[in-house]
């Protein structure tokens, strides 16, 4: 169904994988998890194999219907319907609209002729959507598309009136109605899903599992939820940033996770034997070489001990993780933003109204809500990035706003990691800067590399670079820890506990929230504000 052979993939002049022969292969029935630090490679390998990108090296052949989720869907069409998005999968959505306008038309015809051509052109659309499985398969979609957490509601909106997050959930229940087995759809569809689990609700994940488990055709999936790889997947693809090559597990996670354990110290141990003969030859060889009779003798002992060497797997370093700090905040006053009566619509949407705000200096605020309640478009609004229709905003004394976009809008994706840090702190050395950009794991020629080209995991430590030549005294974060590995992530989080200014932070990561130790919550679409609470994990993690 997809097969990449001799595939070389690269990000500028770094080589991130090489995979001789037929070695990635997707079949039905295999259900791989594509895993690997931030910066591996997952998300340009998806890519390839999505044919959204072409590899340095290879050939990727594919068979049979694909559906791709990319980490950040760009829709065309903003003012389509959401439903229609969906339906459009399978092509309901344009024989859904001409059923409309016959059914209308022939209700209109006075000519005999015409209504009568009409009529055999309606019967010709409705055999056509029948087949595609008709009303039975509207219904699936909209069954699909409610265990999303996408409510009728909202799937009669436009495109452009959702936030970020629900249209994400709109493109991958259009992936997944197209790979349904509901009449018309295809099970034996190629599903490439990068980081799915992103903007849902636990019940939504719950769902999401059950539904791949089931699926009959493949599946690639990148996740940083380990719950998911342990219930889904039958193959693990791990991409060694270090070797820049993949290593095959036919196995489920656990079985891998022992694997890989059980692997590493097996190549610490030969290595350390290895290593303990080969220094007793090169001892030997030393010795030998001082007598110009044995000088033949002591080159081939010193050849034999570096063959010992170069013949062993290589022993998997430590990742490298980025140092993450936030700034030390500008000084400011005791109230640096306040914000009232604010009020937010798109079209006649209201999203939320009378909304009152004030962040005191220092203060950690969490900002709640279910999906859709609009806590992106709050921190948006916040940031100056969008205007609200009521209220204002009121900045205090010494205000330095720090804004992180989950969607990483605030990033030019055409311009190069050093464009981008230099557009962020235009004030700072350039030494400086290329000292920043190291700890946060971007050096040489990666520097050159369009953003746009970069993971999501990097776009998000690229972002945080920018934050941290800030100065910021108030940072507004969006869901900051989507998209890093375990590591890069307790880096955020230990920078969070650290960090002296004020937060307001969006997130579905409890664990972010635990770290933040905030001091009051504020509850969208109402407004309201209340004293946090432990209560408040839970619905966290239903939001």
């Amino acid at each position: 169904m997809i097969t990449a052979t001799d595939l070389e993939v690269r990000a500028g002049v770094r080589t991130l994988l090489t995979a001789p022969g037929p070695a990635l292969r997707v079949q039905a029935g295999d259900r791989i998890g594509l895993v690997g630090r931030n910066g591996a490679g997952k998300t340009t390998t998806l890519r390839i194999l999505a044919g959204e990108g072409e590899p340095y090296a290879g050939t990727v052949v594919r068979s049979g219907d694909l559906g791709y989720l990319p980490q950040d869907p760009r829709e065309g069409d903003l003012d389509v319907l959401a439903k229609d998005r969906v339906l459009s999968a399978r092509g309901l959505d344009s024989l859904l609209r001409k059923l409309e306008k016959l059914h209308v038309l022939m209700a209109e015809l006075v000519d005999d002729a015409e209504r009568d051509r009409a009529i055999r052109e309606y019967g010709q659309v409705e055999e056509r959507f029948s087949s595609l499985g008709g009303y039975v398969a509207e219904s699936e979609a909209a069954r699909i598309c409610h265990s999303l957490a996408l409510p009728d509601r909202v799937l009669a909106q436009p495109l452009r009136t959702l936030s970020g997050g629900q249209r994400r959930r709109v493109e991958l229940a259009r992936i997944l109605f197209a790979a349904s087995d509901g009449s018309g759809g295809r099970s034996d569809t190629v599903l490439l899903l990068d980081e799915p689990t992103n903007h849902l609700d636990a019940d939504s994940i719950t769902w999401l599992r059950g539904f791949l488990q089931q699926h009959d055709g493949g599946l690639i999936v990148i996740s940083h939820d380990v719950e998911l790889l342990g219930d889904v997947v039958n193959k693990v693809w791990f991409l060694d940033a270090v070797r820049g090559e993949a290593d095959i597990y036919n196995m489920g996670w656990q079985r891998y996770l022992d694997a890989r354990a059980t692997d590493e110290q097996r190549r610490r141990r030969e290595r350390a034997n290895a290593e303990k003969k080969a220094s007793a030859l090169h001892k030997q060889a030393a010795k030998l070489g001082a007598k110009a009779t044995k000088a033949t003798a002591a080159q081939n002992m010193a050849k034999r001990a570096d063959k010992l060497i170069a013949q062993l797997d290589d022993v998997r370093v430590a990742d490298k993780v980025a140092r993450i700090r936030f700034p030390h905040p500008a000084s400011c006053g005791k109230t640096p933003l306040m914000a009232s009566g604010l009020t937010k619509m798109y079209g006649s949407l209201e999203v939320w109204t009378g909304v009152d705000l004030a962040i005191d200096k220092g203060s950690r605020v969490v900002v709640l809500g279910l999906n859709g309640a609009g806590k992106t478009t709050l921190l948006r609004v916040l940031a100056g990035v969008e205007t609200p229709e009521g209220g204002k905003l009121e900045p205090g004394y010494g205000l330095k706003v720090g804004y992180f976009a989950q969607e990483h809008d605030t990033i030019d994706g055409d311009a190069s990691v050093w464009e981008n840090i230099r557009h962020m702190a235009p004030d700072a050395g350039e030494q400086d800067l290329r000292g920043l950009l190291g700890a946060f794991m971007f050096s040489g020629p990666q520097l050159d590399q369009p953003a746009g080209t970069l993971s999501g995991g990097e776009k998000t430590r690229l972002a945080l670079a920018g934050l941290v030549s800030s100065a910021a005294n108030v940072l507004l974060l969006d869901e900051p820890t989507n998209n890093l590995d375990p590591v890069s992530r307790e880096q955020v989080l230990d920078a969070l506990r650290s960090y002296e200014g004020a937060v307001v932070l969006v997130t579905h990561d409890p664990g972010a929230a635990e770290a933040l130790s905030p001091e009051r919550v504020i509850l969208l679409p109402d407004g309201t504000e209340d004293h946090w609470s432990a209560d408040y994990l839970e619905l966290i993690q239903l939001a």
